[in-house]
């Protein structure tokens, strides 16, 4: 009831008139961010936040998140109808998405989308109240070795993403390991695989990377490989937009499980919304009864990604302020904004600050329902891009692609970086590589060498150390199990053949 109570307080303070404008400015900048590819809420967050000096601190937060969550609404946009992530967590989207816009159907993966986040964002938000305490302690009870055996068995679980080889899933694990190598070892200071590149000393422009393996990637084909871009055929209808009742049904479940997810990644500091589309994305193909589905127009692999990026997007919040530990710089951003108006997030920010903590969820619920409103009216106008013939919409998104790439650092060596990957994301596409397994692998990177250097240095190097937990220790037999599961599953078919 106390729970009750202070939600419905919140609610008073989030309906102010300036609440409200503050979240519609808010989710509406992050919905058209999102969609421009090389952006993304960082930036637009870091510009904003000098606008936020002078509001109530209730309505500079409201406005901040209103933009990052937001801005995961309008990710999936230019993915589905372009196959180019505004977002990076946006990029496990692009697998089964782009095909049904191929297909003809780009207003249906719109629209179950839109649905998709709406239902991980309001689940997100039911668990940011009522296990808010249950999951900080969770989070905090990990340590460097749980933290690296995670890590190992995502790694290992996106490796079967691969639609085809499980090794050349694996060996695009590999290489985004060593890529993510490259940079100013934050343990030792020296700097490795750069040859002698200044440019390099910070490691690889995430962005960079992204839009080179997807966006130029996917504008070299229409014109190298001889793909063909979607074609609007038919006016974009409400009833064309709706999904048949059986997709519905196809639908429901991954929702659920990806918002389940999202909502367990989103509270572990330093894991990501990008994490949690991936993690979805391989728990809907391991439980399929016909995986191969996957990559080709799946509605489950649209459904469960973005309904566990919106839910692990909501349920960030619970380390950022209940326990004063941003997950990862777009947080970093929303507790610094907090501390200019004096406000500390941590254990007793809940306490100290229940008008903040309780009207901020209010206005999530808002905001979630503002961008419902906002997305399905305007579905029709996304498709309508479709429209632009291809010669002027392809040269467009590269010089948006090189405005965003560049605009980040100010840095022409990011702007050829993205050609480059955009060449080698083309020809291993040529060849089935699957870049999804290669991204993961490079954003994990420093992670995984962290805990594991910090699990070593506390065991004086013993490897036992990591046996010693629990949690590290299921997490590890089940890298394992995935690790040898191709294996198996060649050996139980042998059998059946045979028999």
């Amino acid at each position: 009831m106390e729970a009750l109570s202070n939600l419905v307080a919140g609610f008073q303070h989030a309906m102010t008139i300036e609440a409200l404008l503050a979240c519609f400015v808010g989710v509406t900048v992050g919905t058209f961010v999102g969609a421009l590819p090389g952006v993304g809420p960082l930036a637009a967050i870091s510009l904003c936040l000098p606008l936020t000096y002078y509001f109530d601190p209730l309505v500079a937060l409201i406005m901040l998140s209103g933009i990052f969550y937001g801005s995961q609404y309008g990710g999936s946009i230019s993915a589905i109808l372009l196959n180019l992530p505004g977002d990076p967590s946006a990029a496990i989207t692009c697998l089964d998405a782009y095909p049904i816009t191929k297909s003809g159907r780009p207003g249906m993966a719109l629209f179950i989308t839109t649905m998709a986040s709406f239902i991980g964002g309001s689940i997100g938000i039911v668990i940011l109240l009522s296990v808010t305490q249950p999951l900080s302690d969770l989070a905090l009870a990990f340590s460097s070795a749980d933290y690296f055996s995670l890590i190992l068995f995502c790694l290992l679980a996106s490796s079967m993403l691969a639609i085809g080889s499980p090794l050349k899933g694996l060996t695009m694990v590999v290489l985004g390991l060593l890529l993510g190598m490259v940079g100013i070892d934050v343990t030792s200071g020296q700097a490795r695989f750069t040859g002698g590149n200044t440019w390099l000393l910070d490691g690889i422009n995430l962005t960079a990377m992204m839009m080179g393996l997807f966006g130029v990637a996917e504008v070299l084909n229409t014109y190298v490989g001889g793909s063909q871009p979607p074609v609007l055929t038919k006016k974009v209808t409400l009833r064309s937009m709706i999904p048949a009742r059986h997709e519905f049904a196809q639908a429901l479940a991954p929702a659920l499980r990806g918002t389940a997810v999202g909502s367990i990644v989103g509270v572990l500091p330093g894991m990501g919304a990008t994490l949690a589309t991936i993690m979805a994305y391989a728990v809907e193909k391991r439980v399929a009864k016909d995986p191969s589905r996957f990559g080709k127009g799946a509605i489950e692999g649209i459904v469960s990604p973005e309904a566990a990026n919106n839910a692990s997007v909501q349920t960030a919040f619970v380390p950022t302020l209940g326990l004063g530990i941003p997950g990862d710089a777009v947080m970093a951003v929303l507790v610094g904004a907090l501390m200019i108006h004096g406000i500390q997030p941590g254990p007793l920010f809940i306490v100290q600050q229940p008008e903040l903590f309780w009207g901020l969820v209010a206005s999530m619920w808002i905001g979630n329902a503002m961008l419902l409103v906002l997305n399905i009216p305007m579905i029709g106008i996304w498709v309508r891009m479709l429209t632009i013939p291809p010669n002027v919409l392809y040269p467009t998104i590269l010089l948006l692609v090189c405005l965003g790439v560049y605009s980040i650092n100010n840095s022409a060596f990011d702007v050829l970086m993205t050609i480059g990957f955009g060449i080698v994301g083309f020809s291993l596409g040529r060849f089935s590589y699957p870049m999804a397994s290669l991204v993961l692998g490079f954003i994990l990177s420093p992670l995984l060498e962290e805990h594991f250097r910090r699990t070593m240095l506390i065991s004086n190097g013993d490897l036992k150390a990591l046996f010693e937990s629990n949690i590290s220790a299921i997490f590890l037999c089940l890298a394992l199990l995935v690790l040898i599961s191709p294996l198996l599953r060649s050996q139980f078919g042998r059998r059946r053949s045979d028999s």
